[in-house]
């Protein structure tokens, strides 16, 4: 059932109201087509969940309605703010990239945060994720290469993983390894495009997976599989990419072999037994993943090394991306947080495992005020051959997951040099603003 409606329970916030109001429109009911604004508030507190496509008994897939709906909308228009800021999240963390210490200053330190936040629609109590000293692709292409033996495995470094949690893609390279796999991370920019959906920028996102398909064709044409971390990614190669193209034989195939981590690892790593763990943990499904396949994989994954395990029936973490960051979405997204899942983690022992695979729901529980950080499947699987079956000791064992990765000393003392420099040319300008601005109004006076 549809998170918005379950913490409003407003009638039109539900699917068969959204369903009804986009068919109205189509039948000239609903004056202004896709123009109509009427609409589009209808569908905007729509979180792309996939839910309808996975709960309601007929499949209504609302989220990809909405993404066209807005397609249309915004044609030849300025998009909102938010649009920009998240749907273009992958071009915005590449560019953070190359100064990650100026990029989290910006959007970290007072007052900076608080100029960021209002330029991007982004809720003034939502704190903005950090950008990581190195990339996951920057990693994995300075590390000495490991033995080449085993079959190839394409791990997909989607962008919150390359940009943000590297760590968690460093510890999928070394569960994959020794696994067996020879792992492969594609070099250069590539991107699923995934919250292009959610603000319908359509012929973009549809120009991302071209790419996509034109750089990985000789893997997809081999039978390789794809390895993802992010579950809505995954999704989008899962669901998305065989809607937008049906008859695409490159499409289909990359479809039929892309998996989430822990499915992966439970299906196809022959004679590999995970290590031990014997742990409890809350483990919350993100509904990406649910509506791709399902959470079964990977809470038997955990019982096979050992841990005692409770799937949350919680529904949507209310995160949804970009959407629970927006300025109008903030009192919802914590609702339907407050709902089931948050509480469930603030409840839980201090010694449990929080396990959520998905960026946005680990990013719900850290600012949720439940004082723990949600591990992914593939950081539990790191920590437990380190510590072993016993696990770390002491609470909160999330503390025992390995940190970012830092940034090659020569490249690291250029970032700070030329950081230093940046920083400080931008708050002398806003401190000789400020006196240039008292002195106008004194003048004035």
């Amino acid at each position: 059932m549809c998170p918005s409606f379950m913490v409003t329970r407003e009638e039109k916030r539900t699917t068969r109201g959204r369903a009804r109001t986009l068919w109205e429109m189509l039948n000239g009911e609903e004056t202004g087509g896709f123009r109509s604004e009427e609409v589009r508030e209808a569908l905007d507190r729509c979180l792309s969940c996939k839910g309808c496509t996975n709960d309601c008994p007929v499949s209504v897939d609302m989220p990809t309605l909405k993404a066209e709906f807005l397609s249309h909308h915004y044609e030849g228009r300025l998009r909102p703010r938010p649009a920009s800021a998240f749907g273009l999240i992958d071009q915005t963390a590449r560019l953070a990239s190359k100064l990650p210490a100026v990029a989290n200053f910006l959007t970290q330190a007072p007052p900076f945060d608080r100029v960021f936040k209002a330029v991007a629609g982004i809720h003034p109590k939502r704190r903005i994720p950090r950008f990581a000293p190195s990339t996951l692709k920057g990693w994995f292409a300075s590390r000495p290469s490991p033995r080449r033996g085993g079959k190839r495995v394409i791990l997909w470094a989607d962008t919150f993983t390359n940009y943000l949690e590297p760590e968690i893609g460093i510890a999928a390279v070394e569960a994959l390894e020794y696994a067996g796999f020879h792992v492969v991370i594609p070099s250069g920019h590539l991107c699923c495009g995934r919250p292009l959906y959610d603000y319908g920028m359509l012929d973009l996102a549809e120009k991302y997976l071209r790419n996509v398909l034109d750089r990985l064709r000789d893997d997809i044409r081999a039978g390789t599989p794809v390895v993802g971390l992010e579950p809505s990614c995954v999704a989008v190669f899962k669901d998305e990419l065989v809607k937008l193209w049906p008859n695409d034989e490159d499409a289909q195939r990359l479809c039929k072999q892309s998996h989430h981590f822990s499915e992966f690892m439970i299906s196809q790593a022959d004679g590999w037994e995970p290590p031990l763990l014997r742990r409890k943990a809350l483990l919350h499904g993100h509904c990406h993943h649910k509506a791709t396949g399902g959470t079964a994989p990977e809470k038997k994954l955990f019982e096979k090394m050992g841990i005692e395990v409770e799937e949350l029936d919680a529904g949507c973490c209310g995160m949804a991306g970009g959407w629970g960051y927006e300025n109008g979405h903030y009192d919802v997204s914590i609702a339907c947080g407050e709902r089931v899942l948050l509480p469930k983690v603030r409840a839980a022992p201090s010694d449990a495992l929080v396990v959520a695979d998905g960026f946005s729901c680990r990013s719900q529980i850290e600012q949720g005020n439940t004082g723990r950080r949600a591990l992914h499947a593939a950081q539990v699987l790191a920590v437990a051959p380190r510590y072993g079956p016993a696990g770390p000791p002491g609470a909160h064992p999330e503390s025992a997951a390995a940190r970012r990765p830092e940034a090659a000393p020569a490249r690291r003392a250029a970032r700070v040099a030329v950081a230093g420099a940046i920083v400080t040319a931008v708050a002398g300008g806003l401190t000789y603003a400020r006196r240039d601005t008292s002195g106008l109004l004194l003048r004035r006076g």
